[in-house]
């Protein structure tokens, strides 16, 4: 297959990246061998793998070459590239993509090497990294588009600028956002914003086992606590593994929120209404329709700037419905909340698939006021 259509496969993917050091971070795993890291992202469920083959990353087209004789997945060759004989080198090497970078590229050199890819059997990571940058990947009508949260002149990141644009990139175009992912949130704030893909390296080649983190990354359902009230809940949610924080801004909730408490950037805030949105800054916003005579609805949705991104599917406002979980099945982006707790998320999620799953109520000691084994365990168990 491909590599464009590797990662215009339907649902949420990766490209697994293989590099020793970084000139930002330095040394990242300089003793790392390309016959054992390359099978564990097969196995830790890579759609491909990109290889570095510049010096500056401690990379060659040995580790391509190596990497094409352990893997049958699509490889991308990673380095600056500027000339047609680099492209037919990393063909020859074995690369079923080359990364064409738009600050190093006028328009003209880039269409010229793309043409030149296309001839060669070469797909193209045409990557970007502003506004300007996106409009000439459109303009040139890359098939895939990279979106690089790190300016690669001054190595800062910028995640919430790479998420927009990820969002403004054509929806024809496969995307692939690239760079600054360590967590299961910050992969799913890429998903939300529309990519087709995370490209991850550091992360991976960090971890004592690169497959088990990739997995990791990519795994489903998400988990969300919401109700929180106090700092000290949000801290026991993040380190038990939460990926979404929740904090409830609805009038008549025993759960109401006085503010939107900090949260680390590994983790997506969501604030939930009902009604009208306010806005808070929070990453993502989940919201209820009015029903006459209850503090809410039944039905949600996940917003993401004003847009849906998922649908909530919960239980009537103090009533029961055993039939929830079986009417709940067949979304794509399912948010499975109504009474979910430690002792039957595990069964929920059997039964319903959900993309993520939404406790509140069931990890309490009082309203408001979180249990933190009840937290500890409810993570533990979705996961």
């Amino acid at each position: 297959m491909r590599f464009a259509d590797a990662l215009a496969q339907g649902g949420f993917g990766a490209v697994a990246e293989f590099k020793r050091r970084s000139p930002s971070a330095g040394d990242i795993s300089p003793a790392a061998r390309v016959e054992d890291v390359v099978p564990a992202y097969e196995t830790g469920g890579a759609r491909a793998v990109s290889v570095l083959v510049d010096d500056a990353f401690a990379g060659s087209r040995d580790d391509l070459r190596a990497a094409r004789a352990v893997t049958g997945l699509p490889l991308l060759a990673k380095g600056f590239f500027s000339t047609e004989d680099h492209l037919r080198e990393m063909r020859e090497a074995g690369a079923d993509a080359a990364l064409l970078i738009l600050r190093d590229l006028d328009d003209s050199t880039a269409s010229r090497l793309m043409r030149v890819a296309e001839e060669l059997g070469l797909d193209a990571l045409v990557e970007a990294h502003d506004e300007e940058e996106l409009e000439r990947a459109a303009r040139l009508e890359a098939r895939v588009i990279g979106v690089n949260a790190r300016d690669l002149g001054t190595f800062r990141i910028d995640r919430d600028t790479q998420l927009a644009l990820v969002a403004k990139a054509p929806r024809d175009r496969v995307v692939v956002a690239e760079s600054a992912i360590h967590t299961r949130a910050q992969a799913a704030a890429a998903e939300l914003a529309g990519a087709d893909a995370v490209l991850v390296g550091t992360s991976l080649m960090r971890a004592d086992e690169p497959g088990a983190k990739l997995h990791e990354l990519l795994s489903r359902p998400l988990v969300k606590v919401c109700g929180l009230t106090r700092q000290e809940d949000v801290d026991a949610a993040v380190e038990a593994g939460a990926d979404l924080c929740g904090f409830i801004f609805a009038a008549g909730s025993p759960r109401k929120a006085a503010g939107v408490l900090p949260v680390p950037d590994t983790v997506l805030s969501v604030a939930v209404y009902v009604g009208e949105p306010e806005e808070r800054g929070t990453d993502l916003v989940q919201l209820y329709a009015r029903e006459e005579g209850k503090v809410r609805g039944r039905n949600a949705v996940l917003l993401r700037d004003g847009e849906q991104v998922a649908r909530v599917a919960d239980l009537p406002w103090e009533e029961e419905d055993p039939d929830h979980w079986r009417n709940a099945r067949g979304e794509d982006r399912l948010v499975l909340a109504g009474r979910l707790g430690p002792h039957n998320v595990r069964a929920a999620i059997r039964a319903v698939q959900p993309w993520a799953v939404d406790a509140a109520s069931q990890l309490e000691s009082a309203p408001g006021v979180k249990d933190h084994d009840k937290v500890r365990a409810f993570v533990q168990e979705a996961r």
